[in-house]
């Protein structure tokens, strides 16, 4: 799947940009926004042999421009531990889609971090609120497991030192024993059904991540090739794709797309027409929309024969014949000197041009 990144056009009319970084500190933060490593939090694993290589520096290039970057204008963090690193300014710019799809990618993404210490410095900028809670709600609840996990250290180590009473005759000692280890084999079995439900859990949930990811790229790719040739997205029109792309799938609204640039019909709205009417014909892949094609291709033959219902309309006081779209099942009529008549059929692909 297709991955790009975002660069603002005010990237060059930052003060910051303009009066602070040389060429080459803006050469490495353009890499540094852009590179393959990166992903949608603002966090990412990348060592320094790498960026020496994608970049043709040296390593002590390299090191140079990261202790710039982090002293001087201290808008990244690197972890030397896990090679991983931070953009400060990062969920300024990148988060200007949301929905379920992204803050599922967010979620799945930030279980992937090595150093938590990385996840408040990159949430400290982001300027949507949701997006937000989710990185604090994450960093909160490492930390809340932490405290969790060393206060039963405590309890299991006082347990440990505990003396033995021995107060009782032997055969209480031995019936206190074998219960004792009845107890601990409930309680491990116990443990193991929780392990389970947790290991569960955690699949499920991954599996949901996988598929919010899928769809997510989906979306992008979709949004791509609109951009490239219908025009630009407004927020409506780009919440209108995401469901489309949603219900049907990436290759049928493309597919939608293709056919409305075949027939110079350059409106999402035209699309929407065609993907209504697959909707009612139960068109759910191209083999579908080929098949669709295909039955109506051969209903055109048997009305050659008269064998067809078709309609027809007055032209200058002459009935002439409509034809039907297949792709949009509109009723196409006459075709007069640069002009296409369509019969407005409530419900079909006419109501969208």
């Amino acid at each position: 799947m297709a991955k790009f990144r975002m660069v603002h056009t005010a990237f060059w009319d930052d003060p910051k940009v303009n009066e602070e970084m040389t060429p080459e500190d803006r050469y490495f933060f353009l890499y540094l926004l852009t590179n393959g490593n990166t992903t949608q939090i603002g966090i990412y694993q990348i060592t320094k042999k790498q960026m020496a290589f994608d970049m043709g520096y040296s390593i002590e290039s390299i090191n140079s421009l990261l202790q710039r970057f982090t002293d001087h204008h201290k808008i990244i963090k690197y972890s030397e531990k896990t090679r991983e690193i931070a953009i400060l300014n990062w969920g300024r710019f990148n988060f200007n889609k949301g929905g379920k799809p992204v803050m599922d990618c967010v979620r799945a993404e930030l279980k992937m971090v090595k150093d938590p210490e990385l996840i408040p410095f990159v949430a400290e900028r982001i300027e949507k609120p949701e997006i937000k809670k989710i990185y604090d709600t994450y960093y909160d609840s490492l930390h809340d497991t932490s405290t969790s996990r060393e206060k039963n250290e405590n309890e299991d180590s006082k347990n440990m030192q505990m003396p033995l009473n021995q107060g009782f005759d032997d055969t209480s000692t031995i019936r206190g024993q074998e219960e004792e280890k009845e107890e601990e084999k409930e309680k491990e079995k116990e443990k193991e059904k929780e392990e389970e439900k947790e290991e569960e859990k955690e699949q499920q949930q991954e599996e949901q991540n996988a598929d919010s990811r899928r769809l997510f790229s989906q979306q992008q790719n979709v949004s791509s090739f609109y951009q490239n040739n219908f025009g630009p997205e407004t927020p409506y029109l780009t919440q209108e794709i995401n469901y489309a792309v949603d219900e049907f799938g990436e290759e049928l609204v493309i597919e939608s797309m293709k056919i409305a640039l075949t027939s110079g019909k350059r409106t999402w709205r035209y699309c929407a027409g065609i993907l209504k009417n697959w909707r009612e014909n139960n068109v759910k892949t191209l083999d579908d929309v080929a098949a669709v094609e295909a039955e109506f291709e051969h209903s055109k033959g048997v009305g050659k024969h008269g064998n067809s219902q078709t309609q027809y309309h007055q032209h200058n006081g002459h009935p002439e014949p409509l034809k039907r779209d297949s792709l949009t099942n509109g009723a196409v009529g006459w075709l007069g000197k640069g002009k296409r008549e369509v019969s407005q059929v409530p419900g079909q692909a006419s109501d969208y041009l």
